[in-house]
């Protein structure tokens, strides 16, 4: 399951392959953004921002230590260029939530409310996109075009 939920200018994303459900806090952040900091633990990744009001948390075993050892290192892609793929991925995933019948619902079970007019920040376009590079050499799946392996 993977869910991007806009809640009062907060965003989490929660990738849960877990046997058990967990909650989502609402808390805002009280991080600047020059304590901006990527956290691990348990295989959970939270990306805080207050200056931007964003907040993203990713749950899936194995996506921090891929995000480590595979992805390529912050700043090597462009904000715009992640945007675009973002928007891309996204409305693909989106499509696929709205089709059950073609697409299992045990991996698209929520709609993202990923908002091409909102400036979310680097960190969080950064999270997104890698979460989607991991979803589909992870399970298999193409969301448009070729998938990069890192």
């Amino acid at each position: 399951m993977f869910i991007l939920y806009v809640m009062k200018n907060s965003i989490y994303i929660f990738a849960i392959f877990l046997l058990a459900i967990l909650g989502c806090n609402t808390t805002k952040s009280t991080m600047t953004s020059s304590d901006k900091a990527l956290k691990t633990q348990n295989d959970t990744i939270r990306i805080a921002n207050d200056e931007l009001q964003y907040e993203v948390i990713i749950i899936d075993p194995g996506f921090s230590s891929w995000l480590a050892s595979r992805a390529y290192p912050r700043w090597y892609h462009s904000q715009s260029y992640l945007e675009n793929k973002n928007q891309i991925y996204v409305g693909e995933w989106n499509r696929r939530v709205l089709q059950p019948q073609q697409y299992s619902p045990n991996l698209y079970e929520m709609t993202i409310d990923y908002q091409p007019n909102i400036d979310y920040g680097y960190e969080v376009n950064y999270l997104i996109y890698n979460y989607m590079i991991y979803f589909q050499n992870t399970y298999k799946q193409k969301l448009n075009g070729y998938v990069p392996t890192r």
